[in-house]
């Protein structure tokens, strides 16, 4: 029987060839060691459920081709004290691109997630020819002051939000609308001759901390973003979840009740709280505030200001939490992004006011472990996934753009 066209194989109804299953159990060991390091090969035997002989020859194999290497040896048992094994930080490079209505952030990173090299641009509304320009210019920077290897770059991930220059948002300029023309995709692919990723920038943030943060401890977990726009992004049993139609996890576009008392009228999350929103309503109180360090140095009253604002936004995330909880019931929701953690901090401590603490169908509410640069961290987390064979290797990225033309919301 024929397949539908770009249908994908059940994984359930998938089998493998002998050479397939061998690079699958390579795949099982590495990830062991990347999520479980410092580990020894009992006890990847043990967690994998593999022989000690076949551990053996997976382990001399990923040594011998740089991907992990010997740390140290565990000294206090009985016995030969155990080798414990690591990924090697050389064994790949990733290059990770975060582009925002209020920034851009280039990240090289190596393959247990260290941060080699940082250019942040922090300017607003940054056009397709400059975002290339100064793109091209970092990662010539990386390479030429051997902060990577360019032989061992796994490749280049960018995320960004869909829709980047159709969304209406305070001071857009119309020259943004360039955005829904251009093909970012085929941009970074001119640029350079390594594979090019591409996700939503919360979506991003989220896989960042599957594969960095608070992943370790949990599988799965809603991720809210507070950056220039509301974002969302899901983690489902160790992977990300995207949706049939790429729209999983876009919590701006959650229905709030405004009012109190009398008439209450409904918006749309996303048209009352973000990073922007907070600029305005300091704004019309006096206060001018530019970036979100900015939000740092404020002076008493400024900060009074903050905290009103939080307040009030904290009723509408303790809603967005109860539905949540309701229709995906994951085991917690991080809320990040750009905000300072401080901030953050401040914003929880409201939040978890409206909700009931007995409640036990509720999932446990965290301040996302990585921070401003989560999305850029998640953006070359995507080849370093692919590079290392990771639960969370998506290869829809290697095709994906970012979503334009909001028409088929409503259409």
């Amino acid at each position: 029987m024929n397949q539908t066209l770009g249908a994908r194989l059940s994984p359930d109804l998938t089998g493998a060839n002998v050479e397939d299953a061998g690079e699958h159990n390579r795949a099982v060991v590495l990830r062991c060691i990347h999520r479980q390091a410092p580990i020894s090969r009992a006890e990847i035997a043990r967690r994998t459920g593999f022989t000690k002989p076949a551990i053996a020859r997976i382990v001399d194999r990923l040594l011998d081709e740089g991907l992990i290497m010997e740390a140290r040896r565990r000294h206090g048992l009985r016995g030969q004290p155990a080798i414990e094994l690591e990924i090697n930080p050389d064994a790949y490079y990733a290059i990770g691109i975060n582009i925002d209505r209020d920034h851009l952030t280039i990240l090289a990173v190596d393959a247990v997630g260290n941060v080699r090299a940082r250019v942040h641009h922090e300017k607003r509304f940054i056009l397709p020819a400059e975002f290339m320009q100064l793109t091209s210019d970092a990662i010539s920077h990386f390479q030429r002051s051997r902060l990577i290897d360019d032989a061992r770059l796994a490749g280049i991930g960018l995320a960004m939000p869909d829709w980047l220059g159709e969304i209406s948002l305070l001071g857009k300029p119309d020259a943004y609308q360039e955005w829904t023309e251009f093909d970012v995709r085929a941009a970074l692919e001119n640029l350079t001759q390594h594979p090019v990723f591409i996700e939503n920038e919360a979506n991003a943030a989220a896989l960042a901390e599957l594969d960095y943060g608070l992943g370790a401890e949990s599988s799965s977990f809603f991720y809210i973003a507070v950056n220039a726009c509301p974002g969302g992004g899901l983690v489902l049993d160790g992977n990300g979840h995207r949706g049939a139609m790429g729209l999983s996890g876009e919590i701006g576009w959650l229905p709030i009740a405004d009012g109190d008392g009398g008439a209450q009228k409904v918006q749309l999350l996303g048209e009352i709280f973000s990073l922007f929103f907070l600029y305005d309503f300091l704004a019309k109180h006096g206060v001018e505030v530019h970036f979100p360090q900015d939000l740092l140095t404020l002076d008493a009253r400024g900060k009074r200001l903050v905290s009103q604002w939080l307040k009030e936004m904290s009723a509408h995330l303790a809603v967005a939490v109860k539905h949540i909880a309701m229709i995906v019931d994951p085991d917690a929701v991080l809320v990040g992004g750009r905000l300072p953690i401080r901030i953050v901090d401040e914003l929880l401590r409201y939040v978890h006011e409206h909700l009931d603490a007995e409640d036990t169908n509720l999932p446990s509410l965290h301040r996302a472990s990585i921070g401003e640069d989560a999305s850029a961290m998640g953006a070359a987390a995507m080849p370093m996934a692919a590079a290392l064979m990771l639960a969370s290797a998506d290869v829809a990225q290697r095709t994906r753009s970012p979503l334009k033309n909001m028409d088929r919301l409503n259409g």
